[in-house]
């Protein structure tokens, strides 16, 4: 079900017509829908129920400690890549043996800080790593529990700056050397080797690379008769963000997860993001200025490159829908732009869009994920507010950044 939509020509956040949250709040600001966040967890957790698996949501694509808290009520564990959020699982409820520690360039302070935790895996992603978490463990008389990161030289069919499982990719151990570092770490007396880990990529709405993911998973278990007693899958099941692109098919994935553990005592780990966050949140902005140039019209926003990257930085397409639709088009090319100093701070290209004037507001949707969390201060601007809404009601879950912190420092 789809919580965020129009209802007679009202783009409306559940109950609330975005309109009035516009009107009262400066923009632009992410406004999140706290049912389609608790909607899209339950149907992932029921796609995979006969799985019954470890779902340890990204906190790299959406940090809000609101948010954070609020899937803590729904059995979410979390999936971190950092200190910093490692410290936000705990501080938003999250047990410790819910959270995976993720990433290629952990510091000792990092390792420290996960073993004190006592998280549920930290992710090896190198033979140095191993080297230095077991040395860390060593020293604080700890066995900790670790899985080891494959990278299985595998297309992800997706954005090459977001696919992560080629041999030429800075993630993981590929086959030969994934296998000779578990049979090192068995040897270690401060470790005890106990996931295999791997994450091909992001927005994959392909069921090959995963059905491929699995029969070299396969393979290893076959040639090492390593127990490994978690297979952590990673993430990047890809969400529809138009009506070109599809999502993938999670029932079919599914069947293929619940036909490889067979005959294996295993437990899945999964590490979704934007398929529990993407399409549950909208960046609201003001139109300041329509400037008419020869080929086209821009459409300049208060919104920027610094409120949502993913467009600048991926090619990313989010569509942009007036929060009031009117039967009249503009006619002709349009662009919508943001106030950045940079050619590539732009949104989307349309020919006719509902009409629009100076001092409307649109949407940009499915900015859930990767929304706010690569948001920066670039050109000396405000982090924007974060408003959730649930129901009739609606609260802030991060003030928009004053002028007067901004230039503190």
């Amino acid at each position: 079900m789809n919580y965020i939509k129009l209802r007679k020509n009202n783009l409306c956040v559940e109950n609330i017509i975005t309109q009035k949250l516009a009107n009262k709040y400066k923009t632009p600001f992410y406004c999140y829908s706290l049912s389609q966040i608790k909607s899209n967890f339950y149907n992932f957790k029921n796609a995979f129920k006969y799985i019954n698996p470890l779902i340890c949501f990204s906190i790299k694509s959406n940090a809000n400690l609101e948010i954070l808290k609020e899937l803590n009520k729904l059995g979410s564990g979390a999936d971190v890549v950092s200190a910093g959020e490692l410290l936000k699982a705990k501080k938003a409820g999250i047990s410790s043996n819910k959270i995976v520690f993720s990433g290629i360039g952990k510091t000792q302070e990092e390792i420290k800080t996960a073993i004190k935790k006592r998280v549920l895996l930290i992710n090896i992603e190198s033979e140095s790593e191993a080297n230095l978490i077991n040395k860390i463990s060593r020293q604080m008389s700890k066995i900790t529990p670790v899985g080891v990161r494959l990278n299985p030289n595998i297309t992800a069919r997706t954005h090459k700056k977001i696919s992560t499982g080629g041999k030429d990719e800075k993630f993981g151990l590929v086959y030969e050397d994934f296998i000779k570092l578990c049979y090192k770490i068995k040897k270690m007396k401060n470790m005890k080797l106990e996931g295999l880990s791997v994450h091909i990529g992001s927005q994959i709405t392909n069921i090959e690379p995963f059905k491929n993911v699995l029969f070299i998973i396969n393979k290893i278990f076959k040639r090492t008769n390593i127990n490994f007693k978690y297979i952590d899958l990673g993430g990047g099941m890809g969400i529809s963000y138009s009506n070109k692109e599809k999502q993938l098919n999670l029932k079919s994935y599914a069947q293929l997860v619940h036909n490889f553990i067979k005959n294996k005592n295993t437990k899945i780990i999964f590490e979704p993001g934007r398929f529990i966050l993407g399409n549950a949140a909208i960046l609201v902005s003001k139109i300041i200025y329509i400037k008419k140039s020869i080929n086209k019209s821009f459409i300049i926003l208060d919104a920027g490159m610094n409120d949502l990257m993913r467009p600048a930085l991926y090619d990313a397409r989010h569509q942009i829908i007036p929060l009031k639709m009117q039967k009249k088009l503009i006619k002709g090319n349009i662009e919508f732009v943001g106030p950045i100093c940079e050619s590539a701070d732009k949104f989307l290209s349309k020919k006719n869009f509902s009409k629009i004037n100076e001092g409307d507001f649109v949407a940009l949707t499915d900015v859930g994920a990767y929304g706010m969390s690569l948001s920066s201060n670039y050109n000396t601007r405000p982090i924007s507010a974060e408003i959730i809404v649930s129901g009739s009601k609606h609260k802030i879950i991060r003030k928009r950044q004053s002028l007067e912190k901004l230039v503190t420092n």
